[in-house]
């Protein structure tokens, strides 16, 4: 790549100005004629001219608007467009005003409306006269004015060039341009002079300028539990709270100590891991009118907890993941890492263009690539020019050209060492259901007969002198009819060109229900493929080569023999409006062109090989100023519960500014010089004022008045646990909780009414959800649960755990009733009160009630009751004992099969199926209350409630 200097943003002479909403033209008192350069001209140019004056043999209502004459002359209408010193008679005024009855809305468009500045500077213009001065003047105008109106108006940045000379000299506002920025290099050496962690000074600085004052520092047992889920995302144990409260060295150092702990813990993998799922839309599905399971893409979802827990360098990180098998195919890790490209729902169906599916691929790469690595939102490139960002079209179509030979594979790749391979023993089950399926086709192929075809043959009147004169001949040569099927015969006939209409249909002998029966098995054992994917040695991966023509993929792809000889290697262009079918101008692999720096060997190949590690190499560099802003915000984000800069995906106009914009560049800095170590990240985070201090602060009023978004870092937010955090934290105060790391996907067990719903998919019904056979299956960490796109869990849904679908950039912690049924009235939450009641009193059962009730409290709250709450807790022990006395409680009878009713596409008959639920079969349920005495139920329904309190569901 050739070298340029960084920033490329440079004042240039432009021939037209584009001048933003932010104009006071009012108070500027500008004379008439340098007012219409100024404020009037442009917008026509921008908003009025592509319709009314560019192509003067499309005029759209006969008006032209590129001449004083022609505006004065009109349209169709006759009348002329602008009346000078009457506005309110004028046409265009009353257009663009979009108020009038009788003059329709101009531009047609709402979203191409004109400001409300844009709209007055045009009547203060038709007030003063409606004066357009000639081209010479406005060059003369332009000239004078120059130099004062570029200070006004922002600065223009280099790019490689819009599709119109308007984009590519447009100018922007400085303050939406700070992404694009050299970082911040503490030039007056503040941070070099000062004793603090330099998160505390220049947060401090900030409080000072407002002349707010900080809270005080979190006490030690607050302090523990709000580090313990940031960086683990679970309760810390009674033990460890002892631990550091007894700790006799000084607060920062014994709080350092658990901080160090925290970090060396397996658990801390899976906590970082999921935020980083999040952003990338993991699922264990494809999602789309399918949804076929990715049966291997757990094996990406552990290389990131691997990743995190291994404190992987950042830059390594990043370019695993975007071209992983490029640095080293025989690398297993490399070619799981990849399996990131292919986190985005995908599809190809026989009903779709292929190429429209391959464009959404590349499409959908292009863009999470922006928005995971780079903070941009570069979808919106991909019909036009960035409408708000120095995003030239070309750069979009430019940075897919790296993807545009990469190809979607299941990738043979040996199970490693260090992955969990445990429990693959469920693919009998699997196996069982296949079996089914074949049964049900074995069934079905016996009606289709010979005799059946006979049938056809009388019943439609039809000649079948062609097919008993095959079927003799096949019988004289394998000697007897029964070693005839009549596929056999079909086969033959079609193969002697007999008319197709005396050939008897594929399903000759079926029933009406019996095509819907026989569908429903095909599909059964198509998705099937995708599900036994899992315990075989396959990466949801990539490859670099030509692109295969296939019509659909409906099972797992695997590595063609030939992949630079076999299919058609792709072209890369600009594509008019995003249509794959409307290629415009060619573009090679390239970056962001408003982002480059000096030294950079990056170099852009239109080889089949190594254009996305080209790409990688770029976006991991030091000198590109997005990267590590980007991964610090995020880190920052997961430790205070909002970023530095409000919208991690989006560092570009429409995204929040940085409240703090030093704070940020100097940890992108210190994140890079200590080798991009995420741990290292935390450390400097954790070990600041600003991180322990207390969420309440001593004078509210004025908390409130200076701070009243609480952007300042004066106190620490509260934040509600996360969906995962609330299921692993329950199962872990429970006893329940399997700590294993890694491996196949777990099922929890779910609502029944949403888990066997009838889900339709293509052509079929979906699997229904059936949880893993064994409690210890069950109760692994929510990471681990089964993500199928189609098929969302409620409990986790209503505690906002996201979508795969979209990038989330930050969870949302809503408030809403469903949340109350959730924790009090759910089945899986009573189970875990349950669990805990019962081992509780099988672990003491000899001391008193006021001991038990203590005993709850450590294990849900980490502390001991206070009076108040221990009498509480005794006495709704004490009434639900009662209560429960009173009740008959049933067992939960599990279903081991499910029937469907369904349509038949083809017929139109309705028809009903079965399906076995295999894991359900051999279930072994969690403990009942049936299993227990009338005083356990009670006690759990204590339990209930501390697992209901904000003291147990809010970190603060």
């Amino acid at each position: 790549m050739q070298s340029s200097q960084f920033p490329r943003i440079v004042l240039i002479a432009i021939a037209v100005v584009y001048f933003g909403e932010a104009i006071s033209f009012a108070a500027e008192e500008l004379p008439a004629d340098v007012h219409f350069v100024r404020h009037v001209f442009p917008t026509l140019q921008t908003k009025c001219f592509t319709c009314h004056g560019d192509d003067e043999g499309e005029l759209r209502g006969e008006l032209n608007l590129k001449t004083q004459v022609d505006l004065l002359k009109g349209g169709e209408s006759g009348d002329p467009s602008v009346v000078a010193g009457k506005p309110d008679d004028s046409l265009l005024y009353l257009a663009v005003t979009r108020n009038s009855d009788d003059v329709g809305a101009m531009p047609p468009k709402e979203n191409d409306a004109l400001t409300k500045q844009q709209v007055a500077a045009i009547k203060v213009w038709i007030e003063r006269g409606a004066v357009w001065p000639s081209e010479k003047r406005i060059v003369e105008i332009r000239e004078e004015y120059q130099s004062q109106w570029d200070a006004e108006d922002g600065i223009p940045i280099q790019t490689s060039g819009g599709l119109s000379a308007d984009w590519t000299n447009r100018r922007y506002e400085t303050e939406n341009l700070w992404a694009y920025q050299p970082l911040w290099a503490d030039p007056d050496g503040i941070l070099k002079a000062a004793q603090a962690n330099s998160i505390d000074v220049l947060i401090n600085n900030r409080l000072t300028e407002i002349g707010l004052s900080a809270s005080q520092r979190a006490d030690r047992r607050t302090l523990i539990r709000r580090a313990t889920y940031d960086l683990i995302g679970l309760p810390p144990t009674i033990q460890e709270i002892e631990n550091f409260l007894n700790d006799p060295a000084e607060d920062s150092v014994a709080f350092q100590t658990v901080v160090e702990r925290l970090l060396k813990s397996p658990h801390y993998g899976e906590r970082w891991g999921q935020h980083w799922l999040d952003v990338v839309r993991y699922a264990d599905s494809s999602g789309f009118a399918n949804d076929y399971e990715r049966g291997n893409a757990w094996r990406y979802r552990d290389y990131v907890v691997r990743s995190f827990n291994e404190d992987k360098p950042y830059d390594q990180f990043v370019r695993e993941q975007i071209a992983g098998d490029e640095i080293d195919p025989t690398n297993p890790e490399n070619l799981i890492a990849v399996g990131f490209l292919r986190m985005g729902p995908w599809e190809l169906t026989g009903m779709e263009v292929p190429k429209v599916a391959r464009q959404r691929f590349l499409d959908d790469v292009t863009d999470i690539v922006g928005q995971t690595f780079l903070g941009h939102m570069l979808q919106c490139a991909r019909c036009h020019d960035h409408k708000f960002d120095p995003v030239p079209t070309r750069d979009y179509y430019s940075i897919q050209a790296a993807f545009a030979t990469t190809q979607l594979v299941e990738r043979h790749v040996d199970f490693m060492k260090d992955e969990n391979v445990s429990g693959f023993d469920e693919r009998e089950l699997l196996l069982a259901r296949r079996k089914h399926y074949l049964a049900m086709l074995n069934d079905l192929d016996k009606k289709k007969t010979i005799q059946a075809a006979r049938d056809w043959y009388r019943d439609e009147e039809k000649d079948s002198s062609h097919f008993e004169a095959i079927f003799n001949k096949l019988v004289e040569k394998k000697g007897g009819e029964e070693k005839v099927n009549v596929g056999e015969v079909r086969t033959a006939m079609q193969k002697a060109k007999v008319d197709p209409s005396l050939i008897p249909p594929r399903h000759v002998g079926f029933q009406p229900v019996d095509f819907g029966k026989e569908r429903v098995a095909r599909k059964g054992l198509e998705r099937l493929l995708w599900r036994l994917d899992r315990y075989d040695p396959y990466a949801l991966s990539v490859y670099n080569g030509k692109t295969l023509q296939r019509k659909s993929v409906n099972a797992p792809v695997r590595m063609p023999k030939d992949p630079r000889g076999q299919g058609e290697l792709e072209e890369s262009f600009i594509l008019t409006g995003g249509d794959p079918f409307s290629p415009s101008l060619p573009v090679t692999p390239g970056i962001l062109s408003a982002v480059s720096f000096t030294d950079s060997n990056v170099s852009r190949t239109e080889s089949i090989y190594d254009r996305r590690l080209d790409l990688a190499d770029w976006i991991a560099s030091k000198e590109n100023p997005l990267t590590a802003r980007v991964m610090v915000n995020r880190i920052w984000q997961g430790h205070f519960g909002q970023g530095i800069a409000g919208n991690p995906n989006n560092f570009g106009t429409t995204g929040k500014k940085p409240t703090h914009p030093k704070l940020l560049d100097h940890l992108a800095r210190e994140f890079m010089d200590s080798g991009w170590s995420v741990k290292q990240m935390h450390r400097k985070i954790m070990s600041s004022d600003a991180y322990c201090r207390s969420s309440n602060h001593s004078d509210a009023q004025q908390l409130n008045a200076l701070d009243p978004l609480r952007e300042t870092y004066a106190v620490f937010l509260p934040r509600r646990l996360e969906a995962e955090e609330i299921r692993d934290s329950m199962l872990v105060v429970s006893g329940e909780l399997n700590p294993e790391i890694g491996g196949i996907p777990s099922r929890p067990e779910m609502n029944l009414e949403a888990a066997l719903q009838p889900r339709q998919v293509m052509g079929t019904f979906a699997e229904g959800w059936q949880p893993s056979v064994l409690p210890q299956q069950r109760h692994r960490r929510s990471i681990y649960s089964l993500k199928i796109r189609g098929l969302g869990d409620p409990f986790m849904e209503v505690f906002n755990s996201p979508g795969s679908d979209l990038s989330c950039e930050k969870r949302e912690a809503s408030t809403v009733t469903p949340q109350v049924f959730a924790l009090l009235n759910n089945e899986q939450t009573y189970a875990r009160g349950l669990a805990m009641a019962n081992s509780t009193l099988k672990k003491s059962p000899q001391v008193s009630d006021s001991e038990i009730i203590q005993a709850i409290y450590q294990r849900t709250l980490g502390r001991d009751p206070v009076d108040l709450e221990l009498n509480a807790c005794l006495s709704h022990w004490q009434q639900m004992t009662k209560r429960h006395q009173t009740l008959e409680i049933e067992r939960i009878e599990y279903p081991t099969e499910v029937e469907r009713e369904a349509v038949e596409e083809n017929t139109g008959e309705k028809f009903r199926f079965t399906k076995p639920l295999e894991f359900y079969q051999n279930f072994v349920p969690d403990l009942h209350a049936a299993d227990v005495d009338v005083r356990t139920r009670a006690l759990a329904e204590v339990c209930l409630v501390l697992l209901n309190s904000n003291e147990f569901l809010y970190v603060y």
